[in-house]
């Protein structure tokens, strides 16, 4: 898995596996590639700083819920 982030156009790609790009879907903040398989090969998240940032304080949030194990 490879992943690059353009600063300029805030785009982060991640490439999931190998093959040619035969089409493209947009699926919210997200663009995945697929092969002529319908496998994905390439996922493009739009506005990545702003949805790592989110995806951050989900995190950090779901955290403070979690309930002790020694309960």
């Amino acid at each position: 898995m490879k992943m690059n982030y353009n600063r300029e156009e805030d785009i982060l790609t991640v490439e999931t596996g190998e093959g040619d790009i035969d089409h493209a879907e947009e699926m919210g903040p997200f663009i995945v590639h697929f092969d002529g398989h319908d496998k994905p090969v390439l996922i493009e998240i739009m506005d990545a700083s702003q949805f790592l940032a989110s995806a951050t304080q989900v995190s950090i949030q779901a955290k403070s819920l979690e309930i002790p194990s020694h309960l």
